[in-house]
């Protein structure tokens, strides 16, 4: 299987496309440390760099990348699915 997402920690609930990503692809999932977590159907197209939900994400959830805390979910988003800026908000400011 081929490794298109890359993750920090193993809990995170984002991880990151290393390449561009096609919706109905199966891809593989993989920590930093190159430990295998799996593998996501993409849902929709996501481009380079941005994230994906490794798993169904609720509104008002907070999200965990580099296990931590990162944003907050202003609309459901589906594993598989493309996270950012219209279906997630930041915390910090």
């Amino acid at each position: 299987m081929k490794y298109g997402i890359l993750i920090h920690e193993a809990d995170d609930d984002v991880g990151v496309a290393v390449m561009d990503l096609k919706a109905g692809d199966e891809i593989g999932v993989a920590t930093l440390e190159g430990q295998s977590v799996g593998s996501v159907k993409i849902v929709q197209d996501i481009p380079l760099g941005h994230k994906v939900a490794m798993r169904d994400l609720a509104a008002d959830k907070q999200v965990i990348e580099y296990g931590r805390t990162i944003g907050r979910v202003t609309e459901p988003i589906s594993r598989g699915a493309h996270v950012h800026v219209h279906n997630i908000r930041t915390l910090r400011w």
